[in-house]
């Protein structure tokens, strides 16, 4: 029965609640400046919707790595950018304008294009494909909504109608987030311990070559459509870091699988190790 809360109210309330936090520093504007600037977004939506599950997919293969870690890892690999990519941008004197607006449209994309690159991985990895038969795309289009969607909005609703409390109140709600992002990462690795142990060595160089790999494509990519270094070093840093919190949830509370947290749990405290140093990198080079 505790189990059962803690899958089916507290994960999700704590994922409403990081995502709430996002849209207490969001505006319609946010939205409005990514469409005045749309070769930004095209090759953000590249990177990161295309070239991230793409390349994942492909080093999977490439190691060797199958079962519930392989589907843990797409299901990473399919969620939103993570809402900490606007510090690490910030660090690294990229465009924060832009990954914000990046973060808020990935966020409401992702209500789409997660649940198909799920099932299908259940299928491709899963040796008993009818579990993934068994989560229908709507259902989980449903809840996927109702986790990231109705949060911002409602985010967004506060700032616009009680615009100096919700900045006031905002860094406060991002530390508190960042708090109970640790501890969802905690819980998931002491449910599943035994399982961590066993794989760390292969799935911790896995999650570090998969981050550090995707800073560079992310930041080449944009390179080579001539954005500007500060955009590019902001469309690196969305392409690698990920909504580590919304992959535990989902496989969790929507598939039902501790195991299939365990990928996203190790990839979320891991890629701050490759952020920083991109972002600290890159700020020696880039003007303010």
């Amino acid at each position: 029965m505790e189990g059962d809360i803690v899958t089916t109210l507290l994960l999700p309330g704590i994922l409403a609640f990081i995502m709430f936090s996002l849209g207490l520093g969001l505006t319609v504007e946010d939205f409005l400046r990514i469409v005045r600037q749309p070769r930004a977004l095209l090759v953000g939506v590249l990177c990161h919707f295309v070239l991230l599950p793409l390349i994942c997919f492909l080093l999977l293969k490439a190691v060797g790595i199958g079962g519930v870690f392989a589907i843990g890892f797409m299901i990473l690999a399919a969620c939103p950018t993570g809402t900490t990519s606007n510090l690490l941008t910030y660090i690294a004197r990229g465009d924060v304008a832009l990954a914000v607006s990046f973060t808020a449209v990935a966020s409401v994309a992702t209500i789409f294009t997660l649940p198909p690159i799920v099932i299908w991985s259940m299928q491709h990895f899963g040796s008993n494909t009818q579990a993934a038969v068994s989560v229908p795309v709507g259902l989980m289009m449903g809840q996927i909504f109702l986790m990231l969607g109705v949060p911002v909005g409602l985010g967004m609703l506060v700032r616009r109608r009680w615009p100096e409390g919700a900045l006031r109140w905002e860094p406060r709600a991002t530390r508190v987030a960042a708090v109970l992002f640790i501890i969802i990462v905690l819980g998931a690795v002491a449910k599943n311990w035994g399982l961590l142990r066993d794989n760390f060595g292969s799935l911790a160089g896995f999650a570090i070559g998969l981050n550090l790999l995707m800073l560079g494509v992310g930041f080449l990519v944009a390179w080579l459509a001539r954005l500007s270094r500060r955009q590019s070093v902001t469309l690196g840093i969305e392409t690698a870091v990920q909504n580590a919190t919304l992959a535990i949830v989902i496989a969790s509370t929507v598939l039902q699988d501790d195991a299939l947290a365990i990928p996203g749990g190790l990839y979320g405290v891991l890629m701050y190790a490759g952020g920083l140093l991109f972002a600290f990198g890159m700020r020696r080079f880039t003007t303010r």
